[in-house]
């Protein structure tokens, strides 16, 4: 039988406890105990970063953190984004310019560019595509990304 730790931890602006294997990474801890499945388990060395969430406003690969690290922090995912306005013109810009294909790597790319534009919110394509070189993308070539996050960054702007 797996012994069970149980954790308490701010998900998305509520407080939540959650009984976890001990050792569990926070990437296990979101999709199976917590069904939070926006963030995805891709290379699970964090490499690839789609499985990108903020803790306590960080980027960090959850595949790699510890779900006993973020006892008593608060973490966000993109189930959490609802309202947000940067994150919203960034998912249009991305539907728009064809940023988004096969969308496994999308929620990790957004929360990139997100924070990327909470840093900068006039960054350089040379700036866009470092905050966003942790994160793999195999179908778009990411020009098209690129340009929904210097789209974003534009609009938002204004």
């Amino acid at each position: 039988m797996v012994k069970k730790v149980l954790h308490s931890l701010t998900l998305n602006g509520e407080e939540v406890q959650v009984a976890t294997a001990a050792g569990a990474t926070l990437l296990q801890t979101l999709r199976e105990d917590l069904r939070i499945l926006s963030s995805k388990r891709g290379c699970n060395q964090g490499v690839c970063g789609a499985c990108t969430v903020l803790v306590d406003g960080t980027p960090v690969r959850a595949c790699l953190t510890l779900t006993a690290r973020c006892e008593g922090h608060a973490v966000q995912t993109m189930e959490g984004m609802d309202g947000d306005r940067v994150m919203a013109t960034l998912q249009r810009h991305m539907v728009q310019s064809g940023g988004v294909q096969c969308g496994f790597c999308t929620g990790g790319v957004l929360i990139s560019a997100r924070d990327l534009l909470e840093a900068d919110p006039t960054p350089s394509r040379e700036a866009v595509k470092t905050a966003l070189s942790g994160n793999i993308c195999r179908c778009t070539g990411y020009r098209t990304i690129v340009d929904a996050v210097c789209g974003a960054a534009e609009e938002l702007s204004q």
